[in-house]
């Protein structure tokens, strides 16, 4: 009877937590589509630059995933023909949210360079596959 029980409880303690596994994978390859399809649809000229965080450390990564999510609020879209796919990204991105820092990581969004929404949007692909 005893190791009936440990056999059931081990059972649901593994396969919960391969299911928040998946459930996380699943939201950053929804979130890299999301990316990909945003690309094109962004303008790039005479914008605000963007703070990219490139290569962050292994305790900034939330930190860098919630600039990331900031400033693709702040994305503009190239013109009124692409506004509905620009729309659903954003609503995407709205959507996600980054899961709570452990620790505090040092530097801040705007301690990193700024540069164009195209290049900030292939950083947040880099930081995501690599996630």
């Amino acid at each position: 009877m005893e190791r009936t029980i440990m056999f059931c409880m081990l059972f649901f303690c593994s396969s919960t937590a391969l299911a928040a596994a998946s459930h996380r994978a699943l939201k950053y390859r929804q979130i890299l589509r999301t990316i990909e399809n945003l690309e094109p649809t962004v303008k790039d000229k005479d914008v605000e630059l963007l703070h990219t965080p490139e290569n962050p450390v292994d305790g900034c990564v939330d930190t860098a995933l919630s600039c990331f999510k900031n400033g693709t609020l702040q994305l503009q879209p190239l013109n009124s023909q692409v506004n509905d796919t620009f729309t659903q990204a954003m609503k995407v991105f709205r959507k996600y949210t980054v899961r709570g820092a452990g620790k505090q990581c040092k530097s801040s969004c705007e301690s990193y360079k700024k540069k164009t929404p195209k290049e900030f949007l292939k950083s947040f692909a880099k930081l995501i596959q690599k996630v």
